[in-house]
């Protein structure tokens, strides 16, 4: 069976890759794409289901996978802990299905250490002025808030050329397009594509 490919996906908040993300899904089979669901310390929201939006842990338990080394990525954020389980990322590789993994730059880079054949995709805005709206259309945050998403949003994007895929989303519908692109060309590649129709070659090449 043709292993799944690990997608990273990267992109300064405001930018759309988590509704990118969403959007391609729905195009997708579960047999074929799944996003990946992560671990967290902190408690769960009104709304939220354990396996679905997290994967809701106790502190000492999050620490105790930390020493295994059972995380492929894992940082902490106000308080809280966040990581992706790498045997559930694995596992799920290990079917044929490509797996979607929403995370920073800093996580990006611990992911290639550990899974070098991961590809990663990141999301640009068409300018900082439309960040901004996005931003503001929220409705949520402070003037103070917003300058900080807005600084941190320069620093994060000043990395974009450790990836291998770039795309601006300018245009919703285009850049979901581009992302599905992506998607095909890699599943074409002559190693997958080798794996999955291994049967069909042989009957061809056979004498």
């Amino acid at each position: 069976m043709a292993q799944g490919t690990l997608y990273i996906v990267s992109a300064p908040s405001g930018a759309g890759k988590s509704s990118l993300i969403q959007a391609l899904l729905k195009t997708q089979p579960l047999y074929d794409t799944q996003v990946s669901v992560s671990h967290t310390t902190r408690g769960m929201r009104p709304g939220e289901t354990h396996g679905e939006h997290y994967f809701f842990v106790e502190k000492h338990e999050f620490e105790r996978m930390i020493e295994e080394e059972a995380f492929l990525e894992h940082a902490k954020v106000f308080d809280n802990y966040y990581g992706t389980s790498r045997q559930a990322i694995e596992q799920v590789l290990a079917t044929g299905v490509d797996v979607f993994l929403d995370i920073d730059w800093q996580g990006a880079q611990q992911i290639r250490a550990k899974i070098p054949g991961a590809r990663s995709i990141f999301v640009l805005p068409p300018s900082k002025e439309e960040l901004d709206r996005r931003l503001r259309g929220r409705g949520q945050d402070s003037e103070e808030v917003i300058t900080r998403r807005m600084a941190q949003a320069v620093a994060e994007m000043s990395h974009y050329a450790e990836y291998d895929y770039l795309i601006v989303n300018d245009d919703f519908d285009l850049a979901l397009s581009d992302l599905k692109t992506i998607i095909r060309a890699e599943r074409l590649r002559m190693a997958r594509q080798k794996a999955r129709h291994d049967a069909l070659i042989s009957k061809l090449l056979a004498v």
